[in-house]
């Protein structure tokens, strides 16, 4: 019920009044049954857009620092999304990718539609990064079509770090849906795997025009911090 008062009641509908968002290619959007949206994600503002234009609702696999923010504002933030039926997914390891698994698979066994960012973390600097295995395995093991998401400008509105988003136009476009039957039975198949993933990624690539980088995103920015000059606190006399 809260998710649906959230996107007909309350944020909604300003939402569609500030960013007017384009929309293309919503008729590859299946009118039932489960199905994955995969999308690139270049900001916060990537959870409340996309729902914003789907007809039906839509739960994504969203980072458990969502839940487990310090203080009221931690507390709120945690409440929101828990309402909004959004799963937190723990990325600190195998394991932990493991139960994310199955938490989407969960998802798809009820014929919903399950968002999910491939590249596990949003874009530091609006290119589009490898994407991780997980939704290939998910796709194969629930036998379900995945459609292919770009989100445009919305890196420009509000970029990673950003607190209050840019009043700016943006544009949502889903790809034709990507039918993977032909490797059932072969999500243990790293190669596989691997293929299902670049492949779906190219089609995000097609639809976002962003540039590729084959790397992660973490370990890119991970490294990028770590070449940085350290910077010491200046005291004064």
């Amino acid at each position: 019920m809260f998710y649906y008062l959230l996107k007909y009641v309350f944020l909604g509908p300003v939402l569609r009044l500030l960013f007017r968002p384009r929309t293309e290619g919503l008729e590859h959007i299946p009118e039932d049954g489960a199905a994955i949206v995969a999308g690139n994600h270049l900001s916060f503002s990537d959870h409340f857009l996309m729902p914003v234009v789907l007809k039906r609702r839509i739960t994504f696999l969203a980072k458990q620092e969502y839940f487990t923010g310090p203080g009221v504002k931690g507390r709120l933030t945690a409440a929101f999304f828990r309402s909004a039926g959004q799963i937190p997914v723990d990325r600190s390891g195998k394991e932990a990718g493991q139960a994310a698994i199955r938490e989407g698979l969960g998802v798809l066994a009820k014929g919903e539609l399950l968002g999910i960012y491939p590249e596990g973390t949003r874009s530091h600097d609006g290119r589009l990064y490898k994407g991780k295995v997980g939704v290939a395995v998910m796709a194969l093991k629930a036998g379900v079509p995945v459609i292919p998401c770009a989100m445009v400008g919305t890196f420009e509105i509000q970029p990673p770090g950003q607190v209050v988003p840019k009043i700016k136009r943006v544009t949502i476009r889903f790809g034709e849906p990507l039918d993977f039957s032909r490797y059932a039975g072969m999500e243990n198949d790293k190669t596989v795997l691997r293929a299902v993933t670049d492949e779906i990624m190219y089609r995000i690539l097609a639809l976002s025009g962003q540039e590729y980088v084959d790397d992660y995103a973490a370990r890119v920015k991970e490294a990028q911090q770590g070449s940085q000059p350290r910077r010491f606190p200046k005291f004064r006399r």
